[in-house]
């Protein structure tokens, strides 16, 4: 039982760092209509900027603080809204009026672009990563709460119930989900479709930095190809939940976070990747609008 409950935890704090990239995927394809499989390199761009500052502004001689593990954070969140930015304004904007396919494989290019970039910049050797100040676990009716999964845990919740004030409580929330809703009413009405698209992708990369960071920490290793999987299953996620739909993705990730945890320690570690992509076909075949989403009636 103690077992079970210590992989509950391991699953919930990895589903958790899902459901924040997964969330940038559900919001551009609520509004956009578009994947944007370059999502998961900004996880990864998230991650190397922390390593980078933290190398750069960190003495090793020196425990990390709270402090450090900040100011490497918004950073991270910084550059990572910049390029999220640039990549709608100059990858992605010029094709809007296109066929989905054009911008499709364009997001394809755009990811190898920044995984390519990424190992000419920093090059392709894993690079050890540790920002966040060395804890030792904490023991809840027997089980063990690590440092960094406590962090990741209550990070991940904050920054959810924030998005989810954004999203619901806010101008720019309503003009998200009347874009979301009818681009061209929406417009009619008076709102700034180029002004909400890149909103939502500023916000999403922000996610994605944070994503990054904490998944460094908990595997405490970097290099420029790290996005490849967790972006591909945080699609799985957002797809699993319901895409277009925020909660979705946060219960998309928790849920497959949890299987991942579930399965990897009851049956073997290898298949730990394999469940994801079993999960996406299922769900496609069951119900392919997602847990939470919503199937739409199209005419032909």
């Amino acid at each position: 039982m103690i077992d079970f409950l210590q992989r509950l935890v391991d699953g919930v704090s990895l589903g958790a760092i899902y459901a924040l990239i997964a969330l940038g995927y559900t919001m551009v394809y609520g509004v956009l209509q578009l994947i944007n499989f370059a999502h998961g390199d900004v996880f990864m761009l998230g991650a190397m900027m922390g390593w980078y500052a933290s190398s750069v502004w960190t003495s090793e001689s020196r425990d990390p603080s709270i402090a450090g593990a900040l100011a490497v954070t918004l950073f991270s969140m910084l550059v990572c809204a910049t390029v999220g930015l640039l990549i709608e304004r100059l990858a992605y904007r010029p094709l809007r009026g296109s066929p989905r396919l054009n911008a499709l494989i364009t997001a394809i290019g755009v990811s190898f672009f920044l995984e390519y970039g990424g190992q000419l910049l920093f090059g392709p050797n894993p690079r050890a990563f540790g920002v966040l100040p060395h804890r030792p676990s904490s023991a809840v009716a027997g089980i063990s709460i690590g440092y960094v999964d406590l962090v990741t845990i209550l990070t991940s919740l904050v920054l959810m119930i924030v998005l989810q004030r954004i999203v619901f409580h806010t101008r720019i929330g309503t003009a998200m989900r009347a874009v979301s809703w009818n681009p061209s009413v929406a417009a009619l009405m008076g709102v700034n479709i180029d002004l909400v698209i890149s909103f939502t992708f500023g916000l999403g990369s922000l996610l994605a930095a944070v994503a990054g960071i904490l998944y460094a920490s908990k595997y405490p290793s970097v290099h420029p190809l790290m996005g490849l999987m967790p972006g591909l299953k945080a699609f799985v996620a957002a797809v699993l939940g319901g895409i277009g739909n925020v909660p979705g993705a946060m219960l998309g990730g928790l849920l497959l976070g949890l299987a991942e945890q579930l399965v990897s320690g009851y049956t073997s570690s290898s298949w730990r990747d394999a469940v994801a992509f079993g999960i996406l076909i299922l769900i496609l075949l069951v119900k392919p609008s997602g847990l939470l989403g919503r199937g739409a009636a199209e005419k032909v």
